[in-house]
């Protein structure tokens, strides 16, 4: 099992940054991608950004350079660097962990955090 914990979110005014966090627990060892999605309301959650055990990233088209993803190991911590936000960021963002537990890749998510970017 793996849990998830976001924290950063909030409200910003168009242009501004913001950093959401996502600490990990349990099976950490098991983690081999680490995944921030959005959800606006009304619209299917997007992926956004990923991160892999050995460092590859990739990115939405929507969000490139624009945001980062990052993580620190030390801190079983993911990070979502978000800057020149824009009103269609708003959204919920979920981090997404997918982990090989006894064999099967498993989907675990985190509870979800608001950003609102103001026009």
């Amino acid at each position: 099992q793996v849990q998830l914990v976001e924290s950063g979110g909030g409200l910003v005014q168009t242009g501004g940054s913001l950093r959401l966090s996502c600490a990990a627990s349990g099976s950490i060892f098991s983690i081999y991608k680490l995944e921030w999605y959005r959800q606006a309301p009304g619209a299917q959650r997007d992926l956004v950004a990923t991160i892999t055990s050995g460092g590859t990233t990739n990115y939405a088209d929507s969000v490139k350079g624009r945001f980062t993803i990052s993580r620190d190991n030390a801190k079983n911590t993911v990070y979502l660097q978000m800057n020149s936000l824009k009103p269609e960021d708003t959204a919920v963002y979920y981090c997404n962990a997918i982990a090989n537990i006894s064999g099967r890749f498993r989907s675990y998510w985190g509870q979800g955090i608001q950003v609102t970017v103001s026009s």
